[in-house]
This record gives structure tokens, C-alpha cells and sequence, in this order.
């Protein structure tokens, strides 16, 4: 028999210091998203810093590829709903890109200027603007909070149009964080200001799936033992609740370089993204 206890919240948590060379994230995205910013802007196919609402990082990304698309992406970003923006990220549209489809990527307000709940609001007004903006299907994905956003998106009460919220077709939760209430216990909850209530309500986990959900939960095979479980978690209650669902845990990815296949048509994680 195996058991499982956590008696440190914040280390279980805390991905950076239980990587090797871990501090060199996130500057080591800065490099690679400017890289391609420029490319595409040079190109005429990127559209930035199109306001979705009134607040100053109410703004989002618009990565087109040639010809017309396929359809849209939609990639939110983590780093615990309190930390970097959308232009960390921008080289990780490259796979979706080369294989049609357009990437819209978001930034939001920050917590504890706002609360997670008013992020949920901002993801999805941040979708709903990049939905008028390309046709077609729709597919989302977030790493880390942002694996939990875009699963909350997917939730029965997501706080979408009906219309943008019928187009999604999948969902891809990296190294989401599906049920908040462990976060109560951290030391970052003094940022995020969780209570019992919000964290019932924003988790996926504890919420049901829209109908006909379909949704994959993708980790790296070498983060920390809660972010596996977090991942397990919502692919199981959910395939319980009539969502399609899946669980991949990646051999050899830490949580900072887990959502490096996106970058890349050919990766499993792209080619799992945008199967229909």
C-alpha cells in the first residue's frame, strides 16, 4: 500500500525550485516569442495588442497563417494568475500556425489587483473578441492557471456566448490546475485571495462539463506528484459526468518545458490540439 499525504503545501506546489536549472524560466521564452513576433509581423500576419475590454492588459495576439484558417487557437498563458503576459509565448503558435489555423494569445489582469473569477470573465471576453475576428472551429489551451482558464471555459456556467461556446471543439488543459482549493494552503493565496466559496466555484473540477465536452489533460511526465494528480483529476470526474476526455502524461517534460510541442506541427501535443 502506497500512501499519499502532503505536509508542505508550498513545495508541493512550487515548480521552479524543483527543476534543475529551473531559474531560467520565464526568460528563457523571451527570446524565441520575439523571434517569432517579428517574423509574423514582418510578414503581415500579426495582429497586436487588439483590446477585448477596458482594463490595460485587456489585450490579445492574433497570429495568422497563410492562406485563410482553418480556424482559431486560443493559448492563455499561467504563471498562478498573478505573474507575466502574453508576450512570453508568442513562438508557442508556431505549430498551430504552419498547420492553418489562426492563434489568438491573451493577456489579463493580475491577481490581487482582481480576483480569479474576474480573470475567468477576461478569458472569456478575450475569446469571444478573437472568435469575431476568424471563423470555423475553435480550440483552446492554457498551460499551468491557464490550463485552468480554458478548462473553466468548458465548464456549463463559462461565462461565454452560447454561440462561441458551441464552436469549441477541444480543449487542452497543460498542467492545468483543476480544483483550487489545495491553493487555500499556500503561502500564494495571500495574492490570490481565495476563499472556500470562489474556490468551489472556479474549479473545473468540481463543476460539469458543457455538453458534448471534449478534453484532454496533458502534463509533463516529471512535474510535481500534484500536478499529476490535478491532471487525472478532471479528465476523470468529467469522463464521469459524459465529457470525452483524455489524460496524457508526457515522459521526460518538467512543467516549464512541457508546452514546448507546441511550437511544432509535427508534436504529438499540436497534432493532439487540433484532432477533430
Amino acid at each position: 500500500m502506497l500512501e499519499y499525504r502532503i505536509s508542505d503545501w508550498n513545495d508541493a506546489y512550487a515548480n521552479g525550485p524543483n527543476i534543475p536549472r529551473g531559474d531560467r524560466w520565464p526568460e528563457a521564452w523571451v527570446e524565441p516569442a520575439a523571434n517569432f513576433r517579428d517574423a509574423l509581423l514582418a510578414a503581415g500576419r500579426a495582429k497586436l495588442d487588439i483590446a477585448y475590454g477596458s482594463r490595460p492588459r485587456n489585450r490579445l495576439d492574433l497570429f495568422l497563417p497563410e492562406g485563410a484558417a482553418k480556424g482559431l487557437v486560443v493559448f492563455v498563458h499561467g504563471g498562478y494568475w498573478q505573474q507575466l503576459d502574453k508576450s512570453y509565448w508568442s513562438h508557442l503558435a508556431a505549430g498551430s500556425v504552419a498547420s492553418g489555423y489562426a492563434v489568438a494569445m491573451p493577456s489579463y489582469t493580475l491577481c490581487p489587483e482582481v480576483r480569479i473569477a474576474d480573470i475567468v470573465t477576461e478569458v472569456a471576453a478575450a475569446i469571444g473578441e478573437a472568435a469575431s475576428r476568424v471563423d470555423g472551429r475553435l480550440m483552446l489551451t492554457g498551460h499551468s492557471a491557464g490550463g485552468h482558464l480554458v478548462s473553466r471555459m468548458a465548464c456549463a456556467t463559462a461565462p461565454l456566448a452560447k454561440d462561441v461556446q458551441a464552436r469549441i471543439r477541444h480543449v487542452v488543459s497543460i498542467s492545468g490546475l483543476h480544483d483550487l482549493r489545495p491553493l487555500l494552503q499556500t503561502a500564494m493565496n495571500e495574492r490570490l485571495c481565495l476563499d472556500e466559496a470562489e474556490a468551489l466555484q472556479e474549479s473545473p473540477a468540481l463543476l460539469r462539463p458543457m455538453d458534448h465536452a471534449r478534453v484532454t489533460c496533458w502534463v509533463g511526465g516529471g512535474e510535481r506528484a500534484e500536478f499529476l494528480r490535478q491532471n487525472a483529476l478532471l479528465a476523470n470526474i468529467w469522463a464521469g459526468l459524459g465529457a470525452t476526455t483524455a489524460a496524457v502524461a508526457e515522459p521526460d517534460r518538467h512543467h516549464f518545458n512541457v508546452i514546448d510541442g507546441l511550437a511544432d506541427a509535427n508534436h504529438p501535443l499540436t497534432r493532439a490540439l487540433l484532432s477533430t
